[in-house]
Parts: structure tokens; sequence; C-alpha cells
């Protein structure tokens, strides 16, 4: 049960999964801003899927090594910090998606050595810390008013 849940269900398992899952998260994110998740649920949801992710990823460790390509769990928890407390749509979250493959492919500003931490802590904190550059950096977007699609185009789809 631990390595489904750290592969998400086997998505670890396919190249370009981290990828694949950040994407997959976005669809999930998408689904719940259209149900009207609070921001503040939203906001839980992140930090379970954050310490699921510690757990699992300290379990499979001893079967698949350190910060195993298959565990994309770190993925799920970075791409849903990246839109935390930001305008619910498509535009946000695409520019999110990006921001965060971007912070979480390269690691830059101490990223990569949030994975000299042991165990699941070290698997989660690179991709937690790439998801809060995301979102300082699309924050900064939103406020600025620099995100294309947010004039009320067929793009710009709200659900708050």
């Amino acid at each position: 049960m631990n390595k489904i849940i750290a592969s998400i269900f086997g998505i670890g398992y396919i190249k370009g999964g981290g990828t694949i899952a950040a994407a997959v998260t976005c669809v999930v994110i998408w689904l719940l801003w259209a149900k009207g998740v609070s921001p503040y649920l939203f906001l839980a949801e992140g930090l379970a899927v954050t310490l699921i992710g510690v757990y699992v990823g300290n379990k499979v460790e001893r079967f698949w090594g350190k910060d195993s390509y298959r565990v994309v769990i770190d993925e799920v928890a970075g791409m849903w910090i990246s839109v935390l407390f930001l305008p619910q749509t498509l535009p946000v979250l695409i520019t999110g998606l990006i921001l965060f493959r971007f912070f979480d492919i390269v690691k830059p500003l101490y990223i990569r050595k949030m994975e000299d931490f042991k165990g699941g802590w070290g698997v989660m904190l690179d991709d937690v810390l790439a998801g809060i550059y995301a979102n300082i950096i699309l924050q900064a977007i939103v406020y600025l008013h620099l995100l294309p699609f947010t004039g009320g185009g067929a793009l710009d789809i709200h659900f708050r």
C-alpha cells in the first residue's frame, strides 16, 4: 500500500512521472475548485498529503532507495502548495504547474539542499520548497496583473 500511495497509483513508474503526477494533481485541484472547497480546507488537504508523503517516503526508501523517481507524492504536495490562496482560474493553475516544475527540476535557491534531510523529509521538502517558491512568484504575478487571460476571456474561469 505504501508503494501505491508513494507512486500515486503507479504514476511514478511512467517515464516523466513527476510531471504527469503534477498534471494529474492539477485536474484534482480544478475539480476541488469547481466544488467550492474553502482555501483553508485546501490548505489542510495539502498538509495531509505532505505528511502522508513523509510517512510513505520513509517506508519505501528501504525498497527503492533514497528519493526514488517512483515516489511522486512529493510532486502532488508541491503542486498543491504552488496554488494555495490564489485566484481559482485556469491561467493561475497552468502557470503554477509551469513554475512548480521549473523550480522542482532546476532546484535553485537551496531546494537541492532539502534533499539532504533523512528519509521521507528529504523526499518531500525539496518539492515543498519548490511549491513555496512557485507560489511566491505566482502571488506577485497575480498581484501585478501580469498573467494573460485574466480579463474575462474564455480561459478566465473563476470558481470563487
